[in-house]
């Protein structure tokens, strides 16, 4: 069965957690410096927070459903103008994992696809992300979807 891309509800939650909590330590193992460790509580973490954002009407959190299981989610949300950011008004992709056992069946294009949808229905002139610079796998989906480099994050440690 393929995939159906909807919007997560609170049944949801527990296995949009452990995804989250998946995303967050593949970050922390990218630079460990630059991102926060998951730690115990990091499932559990993820989804209180994308509980609340369930019911805004600024944010999304979809999910990629395949009949069994949760296999992967996306959350997005609608960032007003910004002048420390130099932008206007954006769709902003903050998050999207697809479990291991289910990449390369187009899933991930899928969510983004559903996302940039929903980013286009509220008129906002661009969709904006950003990307770990070692995740080079989501630098390819994300450019055969037509995202280009527009910015470069640089971290400085400071101890």
């Amino acid at each position: 069965m393929a995939a159906v891309i909807r919007r997560a509800v609170a049944g949801d939650l527990e296995a949009v957690g452990r995804l989250g909590a998946t995303l967050l330590r593949a970050h922390y193992d990218f630079d460990p410096q630059r991102f926060m460790q998951g730690g115990a509580d990091a499932e559990a973490g993820y989804a209180w927070f994308l509980g609340t954002q369930l019911e805004r009407p600024d944010s999304l959190v979809l999910v990629a459903d395949d009949g069994d299981a949760v296999i992967g989610y996306l959350y997005a949300g609608i960032e007003p103008r910004n002048w420390k950011e130099l932008r206007d008004e954006a769709g902003f992709v903050h998050d999207i994992l697809v479990h291991e056992d289910s990449r390369g069946a187009g899933i991930a294009r899928l969510l983004m696809d559903a996302a940039l949808a929903w980013c286009r229905e509220r008129g906002v002139p661009r969709a904006i992300l950003w990307t770990a610079a070692k995740n080079t796998h989501a630098h390819r989906l994300f450019e055969r979807l037509g995202f280009r480099n527009t910015m470069i994050e640089m971290t400085h440690e400071l101890d």
